[in-house]
């Protein structure tokens, strides 16, 4: 396994959760929590554009070949405006542990099922009594931290 993809994906969950109380403070200090998600959106966008620029090395497809992409392969922009906006809302009321828990906890279950059926075209890995175990302590954490 290569160890520097398994510190970046550290680094996403540290990033998210700084992420998340970042946006809680644009919301503020927009007193509008939709113009802080299009605002995060909007800076993320930027950010986007100039990597792009600079580090890009594949073609740019045709507006004919996007035209033939399933609308379903765009739900990650929806998806991640779910997040966000989300994120936004609940934050300040359930605090950065218990919805990182609960985040967590809800991306092993779907990770988990989708691992199990081999959905959006993922091989299979199917569902076994150490990682149900696994899923069951996450769980129990979750409580836990929770019940604080």
């Amino acid at each position: 396994m290569n160890w520097l993809f398994l510190f970046f994906a550290f680094m996403i969950g540290i990033s998210n959760t700084v992420q998340s109380g970042v946006n809680a403070q644009l919301r503020e200090s927009f007193n509008n929590p939709i113009l802080a998600a299009i605002t995060s959106f909007f800076v993320g966008f930027v950010v986007l554009l100039i990597a792009f620029a600079c580090f890009n090395q594949n073609p740019v497809p045709s507006l004919s070949e996007i035209k033939q992409v399933p609308w379903t392969r765009f739900m990650g922009g929806v998806l991640g405006a779910f997040y966000v906006m989300t994120v936004i809302f609940i934050i300040r009321d359930i605090g950065p542990a218990n919805m990182i828990c609960l985040v967590v906890a809800g991306q092993m279950i779907a990770a988990m099922t989708i691992d199990h059926f081999g959905f959006q075209g993922f091989a299979p890995h199917q569902i076994t009594l150490p990682r149900i175990a696994g899923a069951v302590l996450l769980v129990a954490g979750v409580y836990l931290i929770l019940k604080n």
